[in-house]
């Protein structure tokens, strides 16, 4: 299946459009995944930890990713090439495919069609989104929309001027065979934690991965592997085992009245993959690709096709027609933008698979439990409005009310979280954790024997062991008032973070201490050091 690939470089950063003088990245997991031409003129790059990039530059501008601002931005690249190709697969924000067969004949072959759609990819970036640097594209054709997706990065690797590249018929696995396998985490997590086996065997190309018998592939590394395996071989099947649904497996729902915010038609799009979801597990079946239309009350049909390496959950399905819903219903400058309130929402199965199950943890994993607890959240959310239903996402951090942010439930995919917690954070609070971390820090002194306060020099030594603890009235917690004994402390632990930055630079010592009130009730508190002054940060329970 002869395909075009389109992959633009730091797409994230490109979505946000800053100025081209000014260092910016983008971040996510607390590593950097996007960085703009200012930012890697000072050597920050995608991998980088967000200390290491802030060495590199101090003055880097760093932003959380935000997967619908960035699908938001891809609407105007996505509607500039529905002017050259009738169907496009999107894979995700700065990723897209397009079957070749019909627009290669119409506007006179591969290498017509790469050029024009690279032209059209370049225009709609600097007239519609208006960014301020020439952004790197790559654009490439191939036999399969995967090999093809490996020629398009490839051609995104070099300069920006470059043209498309177009790999003849028949000669995908010839061009695939000199790159190294690290090329295959561009695929996703799975052919990642494949690379890294493939690498300690020793087959650093994909020529030597595709040497191997095909037998003994799949036998080492499972139908992943051979899969990927044929994909180095040039003979791509992806995904494995796909059809055509058996039966017409479509759902809609009519919305009335018609919904003109995003939260209210992305509540009916949930309960319409809820439904795809059991109808097609009904059948032993997994979506694979799945197509998204929206009718609007002004008579404007708009559609658009996700695909996924994989099975797309429930919750993938959501997720994305809510990214769909605010290109749509957004403010984004693009020509797919509906008019009017969407009063039809249809999905339908364009691609299934045989669905393989799912291994649960050997220490638990998803259940049914966790389940319905999504359906819940998400009717709560149906409710209260999509900003309101907020979930814990990891950043990391030294203090308590750092390592987690708040974030609205589509911005994640809870049933593809694992058990498996972060790794450690070099400076952070060593366990357990406070139960309560306060919002704002509240005011408190601590004092000696003598009734002076206690401070912590530079060496990290107290100047006397802490005795009181004073809290201001109405400032501690509930009957903590007044004055309260220390009956052990442990510490101080100091961290001195962001030397290199004048503005952002801080110096903390903290200090654990048990208390014990008036009426004998002892209670353990985190305390925290800083410009002089002593605060109740966290609460033990």
């Amino acid at each position: 299946m002869r395909t075009l690939a389109v992959c633009c470089a730091d797409w994230p950063v490109v979505a946000i459009g800053p100025p081209a003088d000014r260092p910016v990245a983008v971040m996510a997991a607390h590593r950097v995944i996007a960085a703009s031409p200012a930012a890697r003129a000072e050597g920050v790059v995608a991998g980088l930890r967000r200390r290491e990039a802030q060495a590199r530059c101090p003055s880097v501008e760093l932003h959380d990713s935000d997967e619908s601002r960035d699908v938001r931005a891809f609407e105007a690249v996505l509607a500039a090439l529905e002017d050259l190709a009738p169907r496009l697969e999107v894979v995700e924000a700065g990723r897209c495919l397009v079957p070749t067969r019909g627009p290669s004949r119409y506007h006179g072959g591969d290498r017509a069609l790469a050029d024009k759609v690279l032209a059209a990819v370049r225009r709609a970036v600097e007239a519609e989104l208006d960014v301020a640097w020439p952004v790197t594209v790559g654009v490439g054709i191939a036999d399969g929309p995967r090999a093809a997706g490996l020629v398009a990065d490839e051609a995104r690797r070099r300069a920006s001027g470059a043209a498309p590249i177009v790999v003849a018929p028949g000669a995908t696995a010839g061009f695939l065979s000199p790159l190294p396998v690290s090329r295959l985490e561009v695929l996703g997590r799975e052919p990642a934690e494949l690379v890294d086996v493939l690498r300690r065997l020793g087959l650093r190309t994909l020529g030597r991965f595709a040497a191997l018998e095909a037998p003994d592939v799949l036998a080492r590394f499972g139908a992943r592997g051979a899969d990927l395996h044929q994909l180095a071989s040039g003979r791509e099947r992806l995904p494995p085992l796909v059809s055509a649904a058996p039966v017409d497996l479509r759902v809609s729902m009519s919305l009335d009245p018609p919904a003109d915010r995003v939260d209210r038609a992305a509540f009916a799009a949930k309960a319409l993959a809820d439904e795809l979801h059991r109808a097609l597990g009904s059948r032993g079946l997994a979506c694979s690709r799945v197509l998204v239309v929206a009718g609007t009350d002004a008579g404007d049909r708009i559609e658009r096709l996700w695909r996924a390496d994989g099975a797309l959950s429930a919750a993938a399905i959501a997720q994305r027609v809510r990214w769909q819903l605010e290109g749509w219903l957004g403010s984004g400058r693009t020509r797919s933008r509906a008019h009017g309130g969407v009063d039809r929402l249809e999905l339908v199965p364009d691609e299934v698979r045989p669905d393989d199950g799912l291994q649960l943890g050997f220490w638990g994993g998803t259940s049914e439990a966790g389940e319905r607890a999504l359906r819940a959240l998400a009717r709560v959310q149906g409710l209260v409005g999509a900003d309101r239903v907020l979930v814990p996402e990891w950043q990391g951090g030294r203090a308590p009310g750092e390592r987690y942010r708040l974030v609205p439930l589509d911005a994640v995919d809870l049933s593809a979280r694992t058990t498996t917690g972060p790794e450690p954070w070099p400076g952070s609070l060593p366990a357990p954790s406070p139960a309560v971390v306060w919002p704002e820090p509240r005011p408190v002194d601590v004092l000696d024997a003598a009734g002076r306060r206690v401070g912590v020099g530079g060496r990290g030594l107290i100047s006397s062991p802490p005795t009181s603890v004073r809290l201001n009235p109405g400032a501690g917690p509930a009957g903590a008032a007044g004055v309260a004994s220390v009956r052990a402390w442990a510490g101080p632990w100091c961290v001195d973070e962001r030397w290199w930055d004048a503005v952002g630079h801080r110096r903390r010592a903290r200090l654990q201490v048990v208390l014990a009130g008036p009426d004998g009730h002892e209670t353990a508190h985190l305390l925290t050091l800083e410009d002089g002054r002593w605060w109740l940060e966290a609460t033990y329970d």
